[in-house]
């Protein structure tokens, strides 16, 4: 499963792309993350791995980051492991006029192994790219608040 977004911000790409790599400001944008912890390489550079931990209500998550292409302010991909589904989000900032932004993703999906998840990818795939939409509304109105 692939899907693509994007989401125009009035901030320059320099700012833009500056909050993108704060992994300080991670949880102002993406709900239910509670931290993140390198265990190897260097932060934010190719080959980084680190570990990601989500709670929302009584459901936690733990995801593996390991970052393949850092070509910031360009681009930006990386690959995330949970133990039922591995995906690849590519993230792209482009300098728009009058000092905005146009930041664009793309998210696949490379592994589904649990029934659940499968399930709602099939009947429900649109609460994946919902998911992606909400987390880039919320990175456009931090963005926009800078």
């Amino acid at each position: 499963m692939k899907f693509q977004g994007s989401i125009e911000i009035n901030q320059s790409r320099e700012k833009v792309v500056q909050l993108f790599a704060d992994n300080q400001k991670l949880k102002d944008w993406q709900d239910g993350l509670q931290s993140k912890k390198l265990i190897s390489g260097l932060e934010g550079q190719n080959g980084a791995i680190s570990m990601m931990y989500y709670e929302n209500g009584k459901h936690k998550m733990e995801l593996r980051e390991t970052i393949l292409k850092n070509n910031l302010p360009h681009t930006f991909e990386a690959f995330y492991h949970h133990k039922h589904m591995d995906n690849t989000m590519k993230c792209w900032f482009t300098e728009v006029e009058n000092g905005k932004t146009l930041y664009k993703t793309e998210v696949e999906y490379t592994r589904i192994n649990w029934i659940m998840p499968k399930l709602m990818a099939i009947l429900f795939p649109s609460m994946y790219r919902k998911q992606a939409q909400k987390w880039m509304d919320n990175f456009k109105a931090l963005a926009e608040k800078q």
